[in-house]
């Protein structure tokens, strides 16, 4: 085809690159038609509905020269798009994101959007602990989620915290979520939370060897997590039940970790939780059930 010069020539030749590639999908798309609308869009400030008289608009040479650029980044070295237009997508919300932070892209965003009923009533909820912030988007989209709810936030690392400031700063709720550089519960005020919700670093040494190479642009500190997957997990197992208020309730994300946590728990009365759109590995338990 001829050299691309408008958004809708750009979106078909970026799926037919992409659908020529050898590409792994999972950071906000799954197939080379929304990978390209993502990168092509975004990469021009432009909303995923963009009318027909924006895209058949004709391009400047400088966009046209960043678009191919950035789809042949794409191609050569496996980044996702994610970090090329700086942007993700959570629970509805755009978040700022770049390779000092994961991607957005856990399905604890269907239990927000749902206020986690019917496990959580909405009117008991009034403070809420994310910890392993990263971005910030869940602890943000629970603010939204709760608007009388105070959300506290943590993290072991200033840049990432500072990411998360930011993403805090754009959705406007300062006055309401807080930050903390915490490892887990570490140097956390002792504070009764009605949930905690984690999506924490879960994969093990043996899984992050076979992990595709868009994912090895992620931190690793983000997704290491000890010989079997479980160190971080553990410890917020194991202390989680002090920071709990009476009826609060545990919320963690553990992936493929998730028969490794039963073998390493089997007191504990574990619920898993399934999801309309897709995922798995999530486990809740009862401020009851830890102690």
């Amino acid at each position: 085809m001829a050299f691309p010069t408008t958004p809708r020539e750009f979106l078909a030749y970026a799926e037919q690159r992409f659908s020529s590639a050898d590409l792994f999908y999972g950071h906000g798309t799954d197939n080379p038609a929304d990978e390209a609308a993502y990168l092509v869009l975004r990469a021009l400030a432009l909303p995923f509905d963009a009318d027909a008289e924006v895209l058949d608009r004709h391009l400047e040479q400088r966009q046209r020269e960043r678009l191919q650029g950035l789809i042949e980044r794409r191609i050569r070295e496996c980044i996702p798009v994610a970090y090329l237009v700086n942007e993700a997508w959570f629970a509805g919300m755009p978040f700022y994101v770049d390779q000092r932070v994961i991607i957005p892209r856990s399905p604890l965003a269907e239990l927000i959007e749902t206020r986690f009923a019917p496990w959580l009533p909405e009117t008991q909820v009034q403070r809420i602990l994310d910890i392993g912030t990263g971005s910030g988007c869940i602890a943000i989209a629970c603010a939204c989620a709760f608007p009388k709810a105070r959300v506290d936030a943590t993290d072991i690392d200033d840049e990432v915290l500072a990411i998360a400031e930011k993403n805090i700063e754009d959705h406007q709720l300062s006055e309401r979520v807080s930050l903390f550089k915490a490892n887990i519960f570490q140097d956390l005020p002792l504070t009764q939370y009605d949930l905690i919700v984690s999506n924490p670093p879960y994969v093990s040494e043996a899984d992050m060897r076979s992990l595709p190479a868009e994912y090895r642009h992620e931190p690793v500190q983000a997704l290491l997590a000890g010989a079997d997957g479980l160190a971080i997990v553990r410890t917020i197992l194991q202390q989680a039940g002090a920071y709990l208020a009476k009826h609060g309730v545990l919320i963690i994300e553990v992936g493929n970790s998730q028969d490794a946590v039963m073998d390493a728990f089997p007191q504990l009365p574990f619920t898993w939780l399934e999801f309309e759109y897709g995922g798995e590995g999530v486990l809740l338990l009862t401020a009851e059930d830890l102690r």
